[in-house]
């Protein structure tokens, strides 16, 4: 049985591939996993294909327990899409955010994307591939958003090194790294005013769409927008300390 698992399903760009992987896949069912079962149960009246929702948190090892004995309880199975959408960040003053926030942060934005990601490996044919969400974040320092900034930062090092070893078995990994994005994100990100400048919002499914056509086009990373590639581009070039200094002028720090 072929299968497509799909992590922070319930909302957002997780959904939004959802959609789209019932019609680019070529697979018999579509594993939804979040926190949030009945939001889950609503995607299996939305595509053609077999959607098994699964209820967990992954920001939990014992989940990420679970979901590998799933894999390995499914029988003769293969993975031929993995997305890994589950994340969540917070934004405000570093001292401001609890502790254990942070280490929610950590967990499910790094620990969950890595071990997932392992798990699901040795399940992943030839030609197979895998989707794992950063962010624009992730190119540079981003003060008050400190550790979530750093969390995608992780993940666009490991979803480019990874991809390059993967080479040898023909499976290939990008990381999405797009702006700001309109999605249920910014219902727990956002606690105050402590960021106040949004210079362009994209939909997630215009991120989604984005991500499949770089994908195929054999690139391993994705950022959705001409202006914000050009952004991507002078944080390459420009020193990071001025960068953070036009970053917390634009948010009047």
């Amino acid at each position: 049985m072929k299968i497509s698992v799909i992590t922070g399903a319930s909302s957002g760009m997780g959904r939004d591939f959802v959609r789209m992987i019932d019609k680019i896949e070529d697979c018999d069912e579509i594993w939804v996993i979040a926190r949030r079962k009945d939001k889950l149960e609503e995607i299996t009246s939305e595509t053609g294909k077999v959607i098994r929702p699964i209820e967990l948190d992954l920001s939990k090892e014992k989940n990420i327990k679970a979901y590998g004995k799933m894999l390995k309880d499914a029988g003769e199975i293969e993975v031929t899409a993995l997305v890994n959408a589950a994340g969540f960040g917070k934004f405000g003053d570093f001292e401001s955010i609890p502790l254990q926030e942070q280490m929610n942060m950590i967990d499910l934005n790094c620990k969950a994307l890595m071990a997932v990601t392992y798990l699901t490996l040795p399940y992943m044919p030839e030609g197979s591939r895998v989707y794992q969400l950063g962010s624009l974040s992730a190119f540079q320092p981003v003060p008050y958003i400190t550790t979530y900034g750093a969390t995608k930062a992780f993940v666009l090092s490991f979803s480019r090194a990874l991809n390059k070893e993967l080479e040898k078995r023909n499976i290939k990994m990008i990381a999405i790294c797009p702006g700001w994005v309109r999605t249920e994100f910014f219902d727990r990100a956002v606690k105050d005013d402590t960021i106040k400048y949004y210079n362009k919002f994209f939909t997630s499914a215009e991120v989604v769409r984005r991500a499949i056509y770089d994908m195929y086009k054999g690139r391993d990373v994705s950022v959705c927008g001409a202006s914000i590639r050009g952004q991507v581009l002078l944080t390459k070039l420009l020193p990071h300390k001025l960068v953070m200094k036009i970053w917390c002028k634009q948010q009047k720090k």
